[in-house]
């Protein structure tokens, strides 16, 4: 049976986003993958003896996309964000986290310690991303580097620390819809609008390779 979808009213603003706000589009752990994200999380902090602000488990959350560049926008924004996502219909799948890592593409003296997803999750998330990226761009948000995607779940956001690459015990669920999050620059603060279910799909399984190169979100 299809689920239904649940939003918030939306607010009509303008074409922009209000100064000191962002909007991307993410999955969120349920309860008992938070819990255990936590757990592994408390490990490495003792273990690997890492310093930096942990993100409230409450906010743990996988990036799909962010929003768009407006090209030829008729409507408010997030107007256009909720009817592109409306048009997304995409089956349930499940995310699998395999591996800590320490991220070395930093913003602002940033190095996030993450959570990436594998290469199975990777590749259904990258089905999905180009599903909302797509319809996006039917709604004049231009969205690039599509294809330049590191599925990860951000743990902890602090200075430079030793690299990290190491494999851990997978965690994972089955998410049953994405949302849409606004978030406030420098309030470490998120705030869920919209949420879409996950239902059916007409894409076939995509061949995922990890990219040499990539750009953080901005809600890193």
């Amino acid at each position: 049976m299809a689920l239904e979808s649940h939003t918030k009213p939306i607010s009509s603003h303008g074409h922009k986003p209000s100064d000191g706000t962002h909007f991307f589009f993410a999955l969120k752990p349920d309860e008992k993958a938070r819990v255990e994200i936590a757990q592994a999380r408390e490990r490495f902090l003792k273990t690997h003896r890492l310093i930096g602000t942990a993100v409230d488990s409450d906010d743990f959350h996988l990036t799909l996309v962010d929003m768009g560049k407006s090209e030829r926008l008729k409507q408010p924004l997030e107007d256009a964000l909720f009817a592109a996502a409306e048009a997304v219909h995409i089956k349930c799948f499940e995310v699998s986290l395999d591996s800590a890592m320490r991220l070395s593409a930093a913003r602002d003296g940033n190095f996030p310690f993450v959570f990436c997803a594998d290469s199975a999750s990777a590749a259904s998330a990258l089905t999905l991303r180009r599903a909302i990226a797509e319809a996006q761009h039917r709604q004049g948000l231009q969205v690039l580097g599509i294809s330049n995607y590191l599925p990860h779940i951000t743990l902890l956001r602090g200075g430079a620390m030793d690299s990290i690459q190491l494999q851990i015990p997978p965690i994972s669920w089955k998410p049953h819809e994405f949302v849409l999050i606004r978030s406030f620059f420098g309030q470490s603060r998120h705030e869920v609008i919209g949420r879409w279910p996950l239902v059916v799909t007409a894409h076939e399984p995509l061949e995922f390779e990890w990219p040499e190169e990539f750009d953080l979100p901005a809600d890193e």
